[in-house]
């Protein structure tokens, strides 16, 4: 038996091998949005069904069975409620994850079928199975690429408040943010620091949408959309880079690029911040472990150790100095021009 929780290892390795029952059945609860019907009280599952479209029996199992781990509550009179758990699930609710469990359940569900394949060849299932790289499948199918792109906001402004919570910009004279979507994360470094302005790049297409995002959030006045390719250069003169939640997605040649191209742009007495999750030694179970499995699968990226991210930035002229945890679990990696 484990000595630590004394629960019989058996029963144990059946809550691992059934774990993908949870995060489907949630995934399925956010496509049909019940969450969202239940914001002003209680419902039955045969009321709910009439509203999401569902057979009421199939949909009163559904979401017994997630009141059952706390997603969700049932009534006496079966009727279902909102938990905290299930608030997340809302559309409206800040920082909600309605769209990542409707992401982490669709194509990127269908991806892990084919971890084995990617276990043996090294190379992303998500290809093998659907024909086209993740991103070229997103530009193809508008409906995932919006989805996607409400998850990577929704994200993102749990782990901008992180990062400018864990890390003082005040002597950022001009934060270049780096392959940072509609600019979420970098207008959040800009309202938090008032003398500091800041430079958003992404793809032309993405660029355009950053202008009126930046506008909108109250730092269009002290922030500029830039369009290009990261693997080409990236603009030049900032004091802080920011490259948050890109790295992983690609391997370490693809990774070197884009940081050397950063090497090239900097101030001399710059910085260059890397926002991912650090892999911890040993058998330390983290999110960052299985995230690296996911992008492995997803698009033959990788998470890394510390130390992997220390040889990473060598190779492009930087020094790391330091790793500052976040409230998110990403850490911030702090590094100067060699």
């Amino acid at each position: 038996m484990n000595a630590q929780t004394d629960t019989p290892p058996p029963v144990t390795m059946l809550r691992m091998l059934t774990g993908y029952w949870i995060s489907k059945a949630l995934s399925v609860a956010a496509e049909l949005g019940v969450a969202d019907q239940l914001k002003d009280g209680r419902r039955s599952a045969s009321d709910l069904a009439a509203t999401c479209g569902a057979d009421p029996a199939s949909l009163y199992r559904l979401l017994r069975a997630l009141a059952g781990v706390g997603v969700f509550t049932e009534g006496d009179d079966g009727r279902f409620g909102l938990t905290p758990l299930a608030e997340l699930l809302r559309t409206d609710t800040p920082g909600s994850m309605r769209a990542l469990a409707r992401m982490y359940g669709s194509e990127q569900f269908e991806a892990w079928a084919g971890l084995e394949g990617s276990i043996r060849t090294g190379d992303p299932s998500f290809e093998r199975i659907f024909g086209a790289t993740y991103f070229d499948h997103l530009e193809s199918h508008p409906r995932s690429s919006a989805v996607f792109n409400d998850a990577m906001t929704g994200w993102t402004a749990q782990l901008a408040d992180a990062v400018v919570g864990a890390y003082d910009f005040s002597r950022s004279r001009q934060v270049v943010d780096v392959g940072g979507g509609l600019g979420l994360l970098l207008s959040t470094i800009l309202r938090a620091n008032q003398a500091t302005e800041g430079v958003l790049f992404e793809l032309p297409h993405v660029a355009a949408d950053a202008t009126a995002f930046l506008d909108k959030a109250g730092v269009g006045d002290r922030s500029s959309a830039v369009g290009g390719d990261f693997f080409e250069s990236v603009p030049e003169g900032g004091t802080t880079y920011v490259v948050a939640q890109i790295l992983h997605d690609w391997d370490d040649e693809h990774s070197g690029r884009i940081l050397r191209n950063c090497r090239r742009a900097i101030h001399p007495d710059g910085r260059l911040l890397v926002v991912e999750q650090v892999i911890p030694p040993a058998d330390e179970n983290s999110l960052g472990k299985w995230l690296d499995l996911h992008m492995l699968v997803l698009l033959g990226g990788r998470e890394r150790t510390e130390s992997e991210y220390q040889a990473l930035l060598a190779t492009a002229g930087f020094e790391l100095n330091r790793v500052i945890p976040t409230a998110a679990g990403a850490s911030v990696l702090e590094a100067a021009p060699a």
